[in-house]
């Protein structure tokens, strides 16, 4: 079915819909999405139990505590679900803290006698990030155009990886997807970091990202440290940088001692799988190896 009608339920597939072109087809999204930002003008069909300000410890706590009661951490506006009268419904099963599951959704599709698709979007590496893009394209009807954005994007990584496999020193680097507790990186963000020339630390490459601890990071001993926290902008980044910049037990980490932790915007260009990922291993690629002639490809993300 091609997808006159959109609703997207995860804010990286509300990105992928406007890159490829198909903006106007989108009639609900969730509350997180706000890139580009006229999708946050579209109506909101979820919700969650999250409150906004909650620091990054409070957040964890109210994440485990839902789970071991089996409460879920987002709730779906039914009737406004059902009004919007959708031909294709963009959701995922690649994690409970994201988004709603896709099973719950097609649950709900049934009971509401909806006609729609349900398109899950689950990619665990960056190859498969590229693949599950020109899956939307292809239920969502998104043609020629949309179609030759994603081989552009594979070929632009396909460069950044040749880029990345030339450096003969390659830096070891730590990514943190959170901070309270840490957590090492999973899914595709491995495979951004080898791209971006480095080699990542305490991952689960093509696997979930896990808690950490903090002596299991003075034992690594990381060349570099990034903090890009899941769910939180640059300036919440920074914030949360220095939070792991002032742990005593960190003091004698190299990246610590040579002032090597940086932050960068999790949001924008590590957590949601979508185009942006391609900034940010560019992104990567500079702060790894403390360039100084500005980012390695001045192509900038555009969702239009």
């Amino acid at each position: 079915m091609t997808g006159s009608r959109i609703v997207s339920l995860l804010p990286s597939a509300t990105e992928i819909l406007y890159w490829l072109g198909l903006g106007d087809r989108v009639v609900g999204v969730t509350y997180e999405c706000t890139v580009p930002a006229e999708a946050a003008s579209r109506p909101h069909v979820t919700d969650t139990i999250i409150p906004t300000g909650a620091t990054p410890g409070e957040i964890d706590a109210i994440i485990r505590a839902a789970m071991a009661d089996g409460r879920p951490l987002y709730t779906l506006d039914r009737d406004l679900l059902a009004s919007l009268d959708a031909d294709l419904i963009v959701t995922q099963d690649l994690c409970r803290v994201c988004a709603l599951p896709a099973g719950d959704v097609d649950a709900a599709v049934a009971s509401l006698g909806c006609r729609a698709e349900v398109c899950s979007y689950d990619p665990m590496t960056l190859d498969e990030v590229f693949d599950g893009i020109e899956m939307i394209a292809e239920a969502a009807g998104a043609g020629t155009e949309g179609h030759e954005r994603v081989a552009a994007a594979r070929a632009r990584l396909m460069a950044q990886r040749a880029r990345g496999a030339s450096i003969a020193e390659r830096p070891r680097v730590l990514l943190l997807e959170w901070v309270d507790p840490p957590f090492g990186p999973g899914h595709w963000i491995p495979d951004q970091l080898e791209a971006a020339g480095a080699e990542p630390l305490l991952h689960h490459a093509g696997g979930r990202s896990s808690t950490t601890t903090w002596d299991a990071v003075v034992e690594a001993d990381p060349d570099v440290i990034l903090v890009a926290p899941c769910g939180f902008d640059a300036d919440a980044a920074a914030e949360q940088c220095a939070s792991v910049l002032a742990r005593p037990e960190l003091a004698d980490v190299s990246a610590v001692r040579t002032g090597r932790v940086c932050s960068l915007d999790g949001d924008a260009h590590v957590v949601r799988p979508g185009p942006r990922l391609l900034d940010g291993i560019d992104v990567m690629f500079d702060l790894v190896h403390d360039t100084e002639s500005g980012p390695a490809n001045p192509e900038q993300y555009d969702p239009a």
